[in-house]
């Protein structure tokens, strides 16, 4: 195992020796042309002249010796006053019976030059051969680099990495949050580990797992884990690593990567984002010969390999809905493993897991943490993580308090805050009344959620100010009633600043897409409208990426749609301005307040809140600390 795993240290090690073996041949053959060319001229640089003017310089007796060459004849002539070395000329021959007689008469001493006819035809041969030589030698080379699959200069050679448990250092337990994945992948592990348990009982290893989910929930990681777990060797790549502008590479190097794997059996090979080659053949319009040629190797490797030789592929993907159906059968991805965002627990974990070296004070509470990150991945958690020390290194800690937690979450959602920029006093009116306005609906309203924090101070991802929710606990389901909440209070920006400034500004175009949103949703895809019922009036296309919805009615239904939403909005803006102008003193006692601090906490809105409205906290539980996330751009 460990000689294989020297052997295969360097994947590309071989491609990068071809394409060196390339370049050093094609430059020794342009030396060695240029040196030939060189060699030939070796000695021209004499200076060209007539032969009337030589035959003028040798009737001035300026000539000392003449030789008469086969192409040329070579002047020399005598040197003049303060010359070292004779200057010498040429001039091309010319058939003069009378010229032997000239230099006889000005006593010029000429001779005549034998021809080597054998040496000539040798450098011809030498300097018109030997490139072609050489470069058929190097094609002849490359071809049969490509007879044994390696392809022009590796082209069709697999890159796989590979790894070994000792490699990776990755197992279960560096992964969290996703125990039912990991239940799964664990009786591949078990049963690489112990065969004969599951063949006893007529049980076969999947040829195949294809992990599906939203990106960063940890696909790679789990894959890396199952290596880890099993110590057999694995090979890791991705899926456009295969496809090429040649066709026919990209299914050379599936057999190739077969090939190997089969040699290292047992062994895991891993194709990440498999949906760059295993795209659905149906859609003509998108088709490519190069990819399909791919897929279809795929599928004819993926049959013709045996499950007991312990051969696993494991593939990840976020786009599912768009592989080809073949790939999904049973006998090749035999198994479909989501990979889903971590729930409230699985958060905790995750935090866990990535706070292990980092050092935490007595004030961390990483459950209260991991409710304020509802839909949070494992990436997002892990990034957050690291912000929180960074930032207690700047503010000069040696370890990470809940202060730099919250701070380092609010820099993954809404960014870092923006010292810089300084908004008028004006503006600042208009964003603490808008924020406020959301907090206070959101307050009156007992299906909100509770107070976290209120800011107008600016924000990186564009945010002038925003509200911070902090739910109870973990919810999967909302009621028609927390959905009609959540319109109502994304709507009480722009509320309040027509009850105040009896104006409105762009501040609110987030909150009126996501209010449109929540109603559009309520009505094609929940059922909560009287007008249509249970009618489903849209799909979610690519679940685990955008979720953009697709529409499935007609264009005169569609527009019935668009009234609707607007019907709800429309009710729901007004039950906003009804709230802010019944409790208009809270409202503005809250906002002289932010506008002073620019930063309050949920328990000192909800502080000026009662003493407004003259409430008793501790009777009055259905006014708990509510506040909706709402950003104003």
């Amino acid at each position: 195992m460990d000689n294989q795993n020297r052997n295969n240290k360097d994947p590309n090690k071989n491609n990068k020796q071809g394409f060196s073996f390339v370049i050093i041949v094609t430059l020794l053959t342009a030396i060695m042309v240029f040196a030939l060319y060189q060699f030939q001229s070796y000695g021209n640089e004499e200076k060209e002249i007539t032969y009337n003017e030589f035959l003028k310089m040798v009737e001035e007796r300026k000539v000392d010796s003449v030789e008469v060459r086969s192409d040329r004849i070579v002047i020399t002539a005598k040197k003049e006053k303060g010359e070292r070395v004779a200057k010498e000329y040429y001039t091309g021959v010319i058939r003069d019976d009378t010229l032997s007689n000239k230099l006889y008469k000005a006593g010029v001493e000429y001779k005549q030059q034998v021809p080597d006819t054998s040496s000539m035809i040798a450098m011809q041969i030498i300097s018109y051969f030997l490139p072609v030589v050489l470069l058929v030698g190097m094609l002849v080379w490359m071809t049969r680099r490509m007879s044994k699959g390696g392809g022009i200069m590796g082209v069709g050679k697999s890159n796989a990495k590979m790894y070994v448990e000792k490699q990776t250092g990755v197992t279960f337990k560096d992964v969290a949050g996703q125990d039912e994945a990991k239940e799964s992948l664990q009786e591949v592990v078990d049963f690489l580990h112990n065969p004969g348990k599951y063949t006893s009982v007529g049980a076969k290893l999947p040829k195949g797992a294809l992990l599906v989910g939203p990106p960063g929930t940890g696909k790679t990681l789990l894959a890396k884990a199952v290596a880890g777990e099993a110590k057999v060797p694995f090979f890791s790549l991705s899926g456009s690593a295969f496809v090429e502008m040649y066709v026919g590479v990209g299914a050379s190097r599936v057999r190739d990567l077969f090939k190997q794997a089969q040699q290292m059996a047992p062994c895991i090979i891993f194709i990440d984002e498999i949906d760059a080659i295993g795209k659905s053949r149906d859609n003509q319009l998108g088709s490519n010969d190069e990819r399909e040629q791919t897929l279809n190797q795929l599928l004819a490797e993926m049959d013709g390999f045996e499950s007991n030789k312990g051969l696993v592929l494991l593939a990840a993907t976020n786009r599912p809905e768009i592989l080809d159906p073949a790939l999904l059968r049973p006998g090749r991805f035999d198994r479909r493993i989501i990979v889903e965002k971590p729930d409230l627990k699985g958060r905790v974990d995750v935090l866990k897991v990535h706070s292990k070296d980092v050092k935490m004070d007595e004030t961390v509470d990483l459950d209260a943490i991991a409710l304020a990150t509802s839909g949070a991945v494992g990436s997002d958690l892990a990034n957050m993580i690291n912000e929180a020390a960074i930032n207690a290194v700047k503010n000069g800690r040696n370890a990470v308090s809940q202060s730099d937690l919250f701070e380092a979450v609010e820099v993954v959602l809404v960014g870092k805050e923006k010292k810089d920029r300084i908004m008028s006093q004006e503006e600042r009116r208009i964003v603490s009344y808008h924020e406020v306005g959301h907090a206070l609906v959101s307050a009156l309203q007992k299906d909100a959620e509770p107070v976290q924090k209120i800011t107008i101070v600016p924000r990186t991802m564009g945010a002038l100010g925003y509200v911070m929710q902090t739910p109870e606990e973990e919810k999967f389901l909302n009621t028609k009633k927390e959905l009609e909440a959540m319109l109502v209070g994304a709507l009480a920006g722009r509320a309040a600043e027509e009850i105040v400034f009896e104006t409105v500004t762009t501040g609110a175009s987030n909150d009126i897409e996501k209010a449109t949103k929540i109603a559009r949703a309520m009505i094609t895809q929940y059922g909560m409208s009287e007008k249509f019922g249970l009618v489903g009036l849209e799909s979610i296309q690519n679940k685990y990426l955008d979720g953009r919805p697709v529409s499935n009615c007609g264009q005169a239904t569609a527009s019935e749609i668009d009234k609707e939403v607007m019907r709800m909005l429309k009710d729901a803006y007004e039950e906003a301005k009804t709230l802010l102008s019944e409790h208009r003193p809270s409202l503005d006692k809250i906002a002289d307040f932010l506008i002073e601090k620019e930063t309050i906490t949920g328990k000192e809105f909800m502080e000026i809140f009662h003493e407004v409205e003259g409430i008793d906290p501790g009777q009055k539980k259905e006014t708990e600390e509510r506040i909706a996330m709402s950003p104003i751009e």
